[in-house]
């Protein structure tokens, strides 16, 4: 019974993984865009998601599997602090071509643009961050994630819901909370990362916002 709960934490970081997150981002953006402001051709839904996969999932991941088969770094994890820099670099590439595919190639509504483009800055700031402190990735995905929620939310005018509101914010803390079961992080690193990927992602589309 006392395994339960570190099992659920690796679980819940296995599943909320830094690079999957990007992925679950797009496929929801999509499903919300066509449901609440027009539907998205399903070829463009595919490109914008099967896209993400492969540049912020699936390139990143294979490199780092090719760094461990070279003893580069020790697991797809990358748990040592000091392995980090070099495949947080090479997701940041990755994202920077997302970027790229999601501004220049599919034209995306504003708002999806504006959080790939701040996800990219978020991927990159942990590479450097993580160079002095080990801030964690996990929670800058997912923080990321709910800032481009609600630069969705204000890019159609919507106010959220307080459930909405308290939906996105529990699951902030159930996976602050697997962090630290797994002992990953400080409490101040699991927060500090949230922020970074919220600030990244959602602060560009209010900064348009105010501009425009």
């Amino acid at each position: 019974m006392s395994r339960i709960p570190d099992i659920t934490a690796k679980i819940l970081s296995v599943l909320l993984y830094p690079l999957f997150v990007p992925t679950y981002g797009m496929a929801l953006f999509c499903y919300a865009h066509s449901i609440h402001i027009a539907p998205l051709h399903w070829v463009w839904v595919l490109v914008a998601v099967a896209g993400t996969f492969f540049l912020t999932c699936l390139s990143p991941m294979v490199a780092i599997w090719i760094m461990m088969k070279r003893g580069i770094v020790s697991d797809m994890q990358i748990a040592d602090p000091e392995e980090r820099t070099m495949p947080y670099l090479c997701a940041a590439v990755g994202f920077a071509f997302w970027s790229y595919l999601v501004v220049a190639i599919l034209h995306a509504p504003l708002f999806i643009s504006l959080v790939a483009i701040g996800a990219t800055a978020a991927i990159a700031a942990v590479a450097f961050i993580n160079r002095r402190w080990k801030i964690s990735a996990h929670l800058t995905g997912f923080g990321g994630l709910v800032g481009g929620l609600f630069s969705y939310c204000l890019g159609i005018g919507a106010i959220p819901t307080w459930t909405t509101i308290l939906i996105w914010f529990s699951m902030s803390l159930i996976l602050m909370w697997a962090r630290l079961r797994l002992n990953a992080h400080t409490p101040a690193q699991v927060a500090a990362g949230w922020l970074l990927g919220m600030t990244c992602t959602f602060i560009p589309y209010c900064i348009y916002s105010y501009v425009a």
